[in-house]
């Protein structure tokens, strides 16, 4: 299952990027707009990858969080800085992409 995700993400990537890549050049007649194509499907690749992995690991986070506080409900408030780290993984995902937007 995680083979077929992943192959078709990575088809989806190629196909935009090829659709980018032929629009831009047929508006403008060069290819440098390419390259803008390029970066914005970057920055794409960088925010949805680190929410992605976010999420999954908030999930896992979340999943042990509930089976130690069913244990022992002193354990909640230790289990929330670790669900926030995880979530910082989608914010630095958000900055990669916007240093690759601002990019010359």
């Amino acid at each position: 299952m995680k083979r077929r995700v992943f192959i078709l993400v990575l088809l989806l990537v190629l196909l935009c990027g090829a659709a980018f890549g032929q629009s831009t050049a047929a508006a403008s007649g060069s290819g440098s707009d390419t390259s803008l194509a390029f970066k914005y499907i970057a920055a794409a690749i960088a925010v949805g990858l680190s929410c992605i992995a976010g999420g999954i690991a908030v999930g896992q986070i979340g999943a042990a969080a509930m089976g130690a506080m069913s244990e022992n409900p002193e354990l909640s408030g230790k289990a929330l800085p670790y669900a926030g780290l995880a979530e910082g993984i989608c914010l630095w995902g958000f900055l990669v992409a916007l240093l690759i937007l601002m990019m010359a």
